[in-house]
Parts: C-alpha cells; sequence; structure tokens
C-alpha cells in the first residue's frame, strides 16, 4: 500500500511540508509507503478547457508537475494533499494542479484522499471544504481525523509547536492506514468498488 503526498506550498520545508510529513511518518509506522510530491516554485498552468485530454487520462501541457502528479497516483492507493492558506482558499498552484489532475482523469474512484492545511491564524476550513470537494465529485472516500486537518504556525518552528495540530496528522495517518487495510481485506474477499452511474447529465439553463 502506498499513499502520494502532495506538498501544494511553493516552499519546500515550510509549515505544510512540516504538516505532510508528520501524515507520512505516522502512514509509514504503520506499514504504509508513502511518496512526497512538491509541485515547486515554477508556474502551473489553469485548465482552459480544451478537451485535449479527454479519453487521454492527461493533461496536453507539459512541462509543469501534473502529469507527474497523475503517474504517481496511478500507482498510489490513496492521496493527501496539503496547501497553505493566503486568502482563505488554497495556494493557486495547488488548485491549478488539482483542476487539470481531476478533469484529466475523472479522478481516482474509491481511492481515499484527505487535505490538509497550514495558516497563521484562519481561512483553513474555507480551504478545506474547497480541497475536499474534488475527492467529492468523483468517489474518492475522504478520510478524516479527530478535528479538522489544519495546524497554525507562521512558519514551521511555530507551527512544530502546535501539539493538538500534530496530533490531528497523526490521528488522519493512522485513519487512512486503518481504511487501506480496510479495503485491502475487502478487496481479498471480492468486495469491488461499486461502479459509478455517469448516465446523466443535467443542464439547468435550457
Amino acid at each position: 500500500m502506498k499513499v502520494l503526498l502532495i506538498n501544494g506550498s511553493p516552499n519546500e520545508h515550510g509549515c505544510t511540508d512540516l504538516t505532510l510529513r508528520e501524515v507520512a511518518r505516522t502512514l509509514e509506522d504503520c506499514g504504509v509507503q508513502t511518496e512526497l510530491l512538491w509541485i515547486g516554485k515554477g508556474p502551473v498552468r489553469g485548465c482552459i478547457a480544451c478537451g485535449g485530454c479527454r479519453d487521454k487520462g492527461r493533461c496536453v501541457f507539459d512541462g509543469d508537475p501534473v502529469n507527474r502528479a497523475i503517474e504517481r497516483m496511478r500507482q498510489a492507493d490513496g492521496l493527501v494533499v496539503g496547501s497553505p492558506v493566503y486568502y482563505a482558499s488554497a495556494n493557486g498552484s495547488v488548485v491549478s494542479l488539482l483542476d487539470r489532475m481531476f478533469y484529466a482523469t475523472g479522478g481516482f474512484p474509491g481511492k481515499p484522499a484527505a487535505a490538509v492545511v497550514s495558516a497563521r491564524r484562519a481561512g483553513t476550513t474555507a480551504s478545506l471544504d474547497e480541497l475536499n470537494k474534488y475527492f467529492t465529485i468523483c468517489g474518492m472516500p475522504v478520510v478524516s481525523s479527530g478535528y479538522w486537518n489544519m495546524i497554525h504556525g507562521n512558519n514551521p518552528d511555530e507551527a512544530a509547536q502546535d501539539a493538538e495540530g500534530l496530533q490531528i496528522m497523526r490521528n488522519l495517518g493512522r485513519n487512512m492506514a486503518w481504511l487501506l487495510r480496510c479495503i485491502q481485506a475487502g478487496r481479498e474477499q471480492g468486495v469491488v468498488f461499486p461502479r459509478q452511474e455517469r448516465d446523466y447529465r443535467t443542464n439547468f439553463i435550457r
């Protein structure tokens, strides 16, 4: 079993990285492999709805981390997306990445996912809601913790002092490992993820 953790911060070793590494350490302690993918400081194109990804399973644009993230996720059993909070929303680069990643693939149905966010003070719940919508639109079970998946601090040293926030991340890691084992046990007994109906699309403006 393997979980991909995407660091959606332009700072490779900032608060978001600290947060994801706490989840990753816990997953590893539970026997789950992890891979951290940093999106980098470079620009990430927004989706232009060209439709070029249709039936290809990858974005037509290369040169940024989107297609790399798609390939890594195809090999993973679970996903954790981390983002800093700037203006009560996730970082624009990670949103652009997820827009194209999920548009090109239709998401990864049946694979558990979670979002984690870091902020100095506020805007975290709105950011979590924004990120979780990527998972809920495509049948990815959302993994919870014992509280909302957020950590607070203006820099990594401050974030490391958020004992409750770090506890939340460890609980999240254990919950993710548990759910992955449950899915694996079910698959071994012939329980498969249900077929998703995609037959109807209702447009409200005629």
